[in-house]
């Protein structure tokens, strides 16, 4: 759901919670259970986890953009990565409850939220297959046609490791273009 679709929504705006936090922020940690779900009006999110002491980039969010750890907001269960801002971010936040009642309530809501699982979705299969089937300088082609905000704001040892390479490696690509 778009900020601004979020701010129209004023027959359920009440259901929100407009936060304002400071870069480095964890909104959800690793191991906990996701009791929000956040809409990004301004700034940056990454999520991640940690793999032996290094921390893997899965995905960013900018504005515009839902963010929380699905399967633990929607299930109950611990999240597998944490969601953190990488920028100063003001974000709508929803909780489990007003998240449901609204989707109950607001077919138009049900079916924006539907078209964003499903957005994301196919982002994660396309970033799956690249993983698998393309080189790392062809990963990192595509996403600075397809993603640029992340290579304009993304320090860039966290996009290394959501390309899969090291940032030694992300600098030899770089430089070799």
């Amino acid at each position: 759901m778009k900020d601004e679709e979020v701010s129209k929504t004023n027959t359920f705006q009440h259901l929100y919670k407009k936060l304002e936090v400071p870069a480095k922020t964890v909104l959800i940690r690793e191991g906990e259970v996701a009791k929000h779900t956040y809409y990004i009006e301004s700034g940056c999110v990454r999520i991640w986890f940690n793999h032996d002491g290094k921390d893997i980039t899965l995905n960013f969010f900018f504005e515009g953009d839902g963010v929380s750890s699905i399967e633990s907001f929607r299930d109950g269960v611990p999240s597998p990565y944490n969601v953190e801002t990488l920028e100063p971010t003001t974000l709508y936040s929803i909780d489990k409850e007003n998240f449901n009642l609204l989707k109950e309530q607001s077919p138009a809501y049900k079916k924006r939220i539907e078209e964003e699982t499903f957005k994301q979705l196919f982002m994660y299969e396309k970033l799956f297959l690249s993983l698998i089937r393309d080189s790392a300088e062809t990963r990192y082609k595509e996403l600075i046609i397809n993603r640029p905000e992340i290579i304009k704001r993304v320090p860039q040892h966290y996009i290394a490791t959501y390309l899969g390479i090291t940032p030694v490696s992300l600098s030899r690509i770089r430089n070799g273009l």
